[in-house]
């Protein structure tokens, strides 16, 4: 049985995850843990983040949030997506059309999960915690609203 993810949370995972990156430029989250009341994102780092920067990260992430940005997908083929998006994670069985899921203009990714139909659905985002070992930082958020 496929699991099924809160659209609001899985849709903040997808902003958080380009932050991230844009931050810092480690990639999307190597593993999360997505639910309705709290969730979590693990990111390949070398160092935990500072006060600061775990500001900023909700900062920006909110900004996009209240950018009521359009949250639409798309399906493109698997050679074509390959050229463009990591595939790792998408199966082989996934067939040959893969399903792109974009906000706005900050972000695009493979992706079979469900979201918001626009950022401003989502609510606020807010960092519960941040914890790092072993070159992993990870970061519990819920959101409100």
């Amino acid at each position: 049985m496929k699991k099924e993810f809160d659209r609001r949370m899985h849709s903040a995972e997808h902003i958080l995850n380009q932050t991230m990156d844009r931050m810092f430029g480690c990639g999307r989250c190597i593993t999360a843990h997505i639910e309705p009341k709290k969730s979590k994102c693990d990111y390949s780092l070398s160092r935990t983040l500072t006060d600061r920067e775990v500001q900023d990260v909700e900062v920006r992430v909110n900004e996009v949030i209240q950018a009521d940005m359009a949250v639409r997908e798309e399906f493109i083929a698997r050679d074509e997506a390959g050229k463009h998006y990591n595939l790792a994670r998408v199966p082989e069985d996934a067939g040959d059309s893969i399903r792109i899921v974009k906000i706005g203009d900050y972000d695009a990714c493979p992706c079979i999960g469900p979201h918001v139909a626009s950022t401003g659905e989502i609510g606020e985002f807010h960092i519960i915690s941040v914890g790092f070992a072993n070159g992993l930082l990870r970061i519990r958020y819920k959101l409100r609203g």
